[in-house]
């Protein structure tokens, strides 16, 4: 157990994808003695980076799953999450950014803040998050750091301060001046293990004299001792330290850091900063709900004396039964304890504790607050909160995007039906933005995620995980439907059956929300006792049914505001069941007459490929009815950012390629609902109609 928890680092390593956050890893665990020999993601030697441990993970050359480690520097103990990148599976950053106190944000040198990294960014700022940045790659071609930590402050809202320089880039990049102590730094060694410290070189020092200035020009803003060591010429690194610490645990300064993790150069000094700068778990605060008392917020300690309290962040299901990521906020694990599930009031006995690295893992007998670990055969979900008999606490949980695109899968043989259930069953409990249904007209399992590739990986797993080969129908896209004008309803439900009948008047309006607002509010206007109060939430209830399957098209109603300001209750035969079947009718009659139309999922697109391609990029957007909202350029490369609807992006990657020879690359994320196109909408609203006739 790590009794002192100020050496304690929960670190995440996030960024766009391809921008080296696995290769930085594995150099991390190569320098901290996890590992004896480094590995490559795409490596020729067929073993793939040490996170990277599943094997569709080593093909494809890409990380679909966080992968967590614990490894020690210099007397620190830093657990590590390193997350993917793709957008895809932006769950997995989610998770771990819930759960970690600090991160380390990587950018490419030469590609700089890309889509990706503000989605990260803003990930990290809702856990409120603190991080610092490292440029990495800086041996490519056009890499320039410079450029990189004006786009940090002018794209990301960052107050970032370079703490290095670099020494040459490119193909002659050598090693990092670093501006506290004003050496330069070599790394030198088969694998860059060894860190030797020498005097600037002369034609650099004006440089870095003056990149120090502007330093501790910054960093000065958070420590008035250092503001007055500057006036008095008496600045030590020790203050600067100080001050870069402030700044940085108050989310108000990114110091960046400067390397390239595949030369094996900068990752030393970025484990220094990670020790110096980033937050132990008595840093950041943590908040829960108290269950036992009306669910009234409290603050949890960092303390190992106090009652147990542990947050479930993640779910693996391996061949000994599920493995449970932990984080414990508060209190001790230990081998043999007794925990509660605040959740579901079920007692679990802690059989088995682990310290994870990748996918392999060492027993441990207790763990304490602030450290981040692993039980087995702990029937939970993702999101549960642990705690011991003396408390009854809950966790806040984290945010959960909704899918965005679904597809029918079946067996390709009845002999494989089980075990599409029972992976479809795990993967549901694993990913909370994977989900499952039976479609109730079709009988058809419908699979539903993120994105092509977050299905196509499920695909994938359920083949050679699971033996289970399924056949996939055509991508569906998650529509939603919404009314574009107010509409009053006045509606009666009455029904006599002999003995009481049920009776409920309803009378309002539905109306379309503002722009910005809610996907469903209910407001009662209700004056007197013309419905009795009771009977609110029934009529409300009645409502929201309806708004689950459109009478348009038959997809999910968003966008609608219900007032309901006039009605009638019956002494005898009104009820509840009565004013939400009067609800339901009262949705029915107004629905048609509001005009109802069809939003579409509109996707953010960001495609990144060399200049000379960007007319064949620009005419691959326009062919899908895609906005240009802007393009930039540098070294030879051109960005490319629309919006596209999601509908016209089905096959996307291959036509790219074609068009570009295989040199461009893009990503995608969810931006916002905008109607469809009326041919759209009309040829949707026949595909429905012919379906309600067959059927």
């Amino acid at each position: 157990m790590i009794h002192d928890l100020t050496t304690i680092r929960n670190i995440g390593i996030s960024a766009h994808i391809d921008s080296g956050k696995t290769t930085l890893t594995e150099r991390i665990l190569f320098y901290t003695g996890r590992i004896h020999a480094i590995h490559e993601v795409k490596g020729k030697d067929d073993v793939g980076a040490t996170m990277d441990s599943m094997e569709l993970e080593r093909e494809r050359g890409i990380t679909i799953q966080s992968a967590a480690t614990h490894t020690i520097w210099d007397g620190y103990h830093i657990n590590i999450i390193d997350t993917p990148g793709h957008v895809d599976f932006t769950i997995e950053v989610e998770r771990a950014l819930r759960v970690l106190d600090g991160a380390v944000l990587v950018l490419c040198g030469v590609a700089g803040v890309q889509s990706q990294s503000m989605t990260v960014d803003r990930q990290m700022r809702r856990y409120k998050v603190p991080r610092m940045a490292f440029i990495n790659k800086l041996d490519r071609s056009g890499a320039n750091p410079v450029r990189v930590t004006e786009q940090l402050c002018e794209k990301l809202n960052h107050n970032a301060v370079l703490m290095q320089l670099p020494i040459g880039l490119e193909a002659k990049f050598e090693g990092v001046i670093d501006l506290v102590t004003m050496k330069a730094i070599y790394f030198e060694g088969d694998s860059g293990e060894h860190v030797v410290t020498n005097e600037i070189p002369e034609e650099l020092r004006d440089e870095a004299e003056i990149a120090r200035e502007s330093m501790l020009d910054a960093v000065s803003m958070f420590s008035d001792e250092l503001m007055e060591a500057i006036l008095e010429e008496t600045v030590t690194e020790e203050l600067i330290h100080d001050a870069v610490r402030n700044g940085t645990l108050s989310m108000d300064l990114t110091p960046v850091f400067l390397g390239s993790a595949y030369k094996n150069k900068g990752v030393q000094k970025l484990l220094d900063a990670v020790k110096r700068y980033l937050p132990s778990p008595l840093d950041g605060e943590n908040t829960g709900v108290d269950l036992s008392n009306d669910e009234a917020p409290l603050t949890l300690a960092s303390d190992p004396n106090k009652p147990t309290v542990a947050l479930a962040f993640k779910l693996e299901d391996g061949r000994y039964g599920q493995l449970t990521y932990v984080r414990v906020y508060q209190g001790e694990l230990k081998k043999g304890a007794t925990i509660i599930n605040s959740r579901t009031k079920r007692k679990h006995k802690v059989g088995r504790l682990v310290r994870m690295h990748a996918d392999s893992m060492e027993d441990i007998a207790s763990s304490s607050a602030g450290d981040i670990v692993a039980l087995f055969g702990i029937d939970c979900a993702s999101g549960d909160t642990f705690t011991d008999e003396s408390v009854q606490i809950s966790m806040t949980s984290m945010h959960v995007p909704d899918p965005v695109i679904s597809i029918a899968i079946k067996p390709v043989d009845n002999k494989t039906v089980d075990n599409m259930g029972k992976a479809l069953g795990r993967f549901v409990r694993e990913d909370p933005t994977f989900r499952s249904r039976v479609d109730p007209e079709s009988n058809e399992t419908v699979i539903s995620g993120m994105g092509e590739l977050h299905l196509e990986v499920y695909v994938e797993r359920m083949k050679r995980e699971y033996g289970c080969e399924v056949e996939t129908g055509a991508p569906q896209v998650a529509y939603r439907e919404t009314i574009s004008q107010r509409s009053d309803f006045n509606y009666t439900h009455k029904k006599q059956t002999g003995g009481s009948g049920q009776f409920g008047r309803v009378g309002g309006r539905i109306e379309p929300m503002e722009d910005g607002g809610e996907d469903f509010e209910f407001v009662s206007e209700i004056k007197g006792a013309s419905i009795p109060t009771e009977y609110i939430p029934a009529v409300e209830k009645g409502f929201v049914q309806c708004m689950a399957k459109g009478r348009l098209i038959g997809f999910p109603v968003i966008g609608i505001k219900v007032v309901v300001d006039d009605g009638k209750s019956h002494s005898v035969d009104s009820s509840e069941m009565a004013f939400q079947a009067a609800g339901r009718g009262a949705f029915r009659e107004a629905y048609g007459r509001a005009k109802p139309i069809v939003p579409e999922p509109v996707m953010k697109l960001e495609v990144e490929g060399p200049v000379d391609h960007q007319g064949a990029i620009l005419k691959t957007i326009m062919q899908r009815r895609g906005t240009v909202i802007g393009t930039t350029e540098s070294s030879g490369m051109a960005r490319t950012e629309s919006e596209v609807p999601l509908s016209e992006m089905f096959g996307y990657a291959t036509d790219l390629r074609s068009m570009t020879q295989g040199t461009a690359e893009f990503t995608m994320e969810f931006a916002r609902y905008l109607p469809a196109p009326a041919e759209v909408q009309k040829e949707l609203k026949e595909k429905f109609s012919s379906k309600i006739v067959d059927e």
